[in-house]
């Protein structure tokens, strides 16, 4: 008992200084944390809001119309077999990797809040449904960061294989666990279009000045690291220890910034000495891995729901690990020595320089077509077994 009070004092201490000296640093450079401040605020105006609003009134609506049940008769015979979970989970899967973070976890808690999942299903969906959108990975990554749609396209396969890798792995969760981890809430009905419509704007735009928040602190968060000294003296010591096997302290300093906020660490390669694989490399375990202003945001979700964090944290890890190997290797397999790549980049080339409009109606009917992709395997996988049925059943 002494000892856990001990720790929580500690804890308490450490938490007092931290807050001490953000508020030493807002004093200490007030037009810089301003200047930050209206960084953040023009980065949810111009990308956060119209990319996300939409979509999180679509993920709300589609689960308290009850369409994510339709998709979960259809698709069981997919997403069962690959990851375990229900089909109606497979529209947190698709609107996961189209809308972009957090789009995909704030589904994931309405189909379990609706009775759609299980309590075991949405952590492990939570594991890998939690993904960066095309138009991030093509326009700002791809086209701003490389200046190569090419690298785009093979960063967004790397991130979608690393996703259904993640996906596959904990496709067990919870499968040893009491029967309360794996009952169901009772299934809400499926309300009225006027009552869902209206309750799924106002609960996307809350949502989303949630994220706006969270996007503006982490903005002036990581602007105060660097005018203290901070970042840079943890990656002079990061760079010190792991320069035999050269990342220095450029590497670490970049790779730090990633793990706390995603844009700002991608921008960051930008113009990065070194070889194209390690770029891509450190690109991709940023994509993966999301930053810390993305888990917060999560974790702003799950709140009260009562799902385990573990599988999120865990996922994201195994993520950002997988589709870094991944990019490593596509890097030196398909960029420069296969010219093939150049006929499938030219279709996504001009994606990176629409404005936003077209390439929300691109990601909209990507979507689509992925559903479609979904809905046509399960119907062949469906007819197969029935004639597999047929075939076994005694003749009389």
């Amino acid at each position: 008992m002494r000892r856990i009070k001990f720790h929580r004092s500690v804890f308490d201490a450490l938490i007092c200084l931290a807050l001490f000296a953000a508020v030493a640093a807002l004093v200490i450079f007030p037009k810089e944390s301003i200047e930050a401040a209206e960084k953040g605020l023009t980065l949810c105006i111009n990308v956060i809001i119209p990319s996300l609003f939409p979509f999180f009134v679509l993920s709300t609506l589609i689960v308290q119309l009850g369409i994510a049940r339709y998709f979960g008769r259809v698709l069981e015979p997919v997403m069962r077999p690959l990851f375990n979970v229900g089909g109606a989970c497979s529209t947190a899967f698709v609107l996961g990797f189209i809308g972009g973070y957090p789009v995909g976890a704030k589904t994931v808690i309405a189909l379990y809040e609706n009775g759609s999942c299980s309590k075991a299903e949405a952590e492990r969906l939570l594991s890998f449904c939690n993904n960066s959108g095309p138009a991030f990975i093509f326009g700002v990554v791809g086209a701003g960061v490389f200046s190569s749609s090419i690298v785009g396209l093979l960063l967004y396969l790397a991130h979608t294989l690393a996703s259904i890798c993640v996906g596959f792995i904990f496709r067990s969760w919870g499968v040893g666990d009491d029967k309360s981890n794996n009952a169901r809430l009772p299934q809400a009905a499926a309300k009225r279009f006027t009552i869902a419509f209206t309750d799924s704007v106002k609960s996307a735009f809350q949502t989303t000045i949630n994220i706006c928040g969270f996007v503006i602190f982490f903005t002036v968060f990581i602007k105060l690291l660097f005018l203290s000294g901070l970042i840079p003296l943890l990656a002079s010591v990061i760079g010190a220890i792991f320069s035999p096997f050269g990342f220095d302290a450029s590497w670490a300093e970049r790779l730090l910034t990633g793990l706390i906020e995603l844009t700002c660490g991608v921008t960051s390669l930008q113009g990065a000495a070194g070889t194209l694989g390690t770029s891509m490399a450190m690109a991709a375990f940023m994509l993966g891995w999301a930053g810390l202003s993305v888990h917060c945001q999560v974790l702003s979700f799950i709140g009260d729901s009562g799902l385990s964090v573990r599988t999120y944290i865990y996922g994201k890890f195994f993520q950002a690990s997988i589709s870094a190997v991944i990019a490593y290797f596509m890097s030196h397999l398909f960029v420069f020595k296969l010219p093939a790549a150049l006929y499938l980049a030219q279709s996504v080339r001009d994606i990176a320089s629409l404005n936003f409009g077209s390439a929300a109606v691109i990601s909209c009917l990507s979507a689509l077509l992925l559903m479609l992709l979904f809905v046509l395997g399960a119907r062949m996988s469906t007819m197969k077994r029935s004639r597999c049925g047929q075939r076994l059943k005694p003749h009389r």
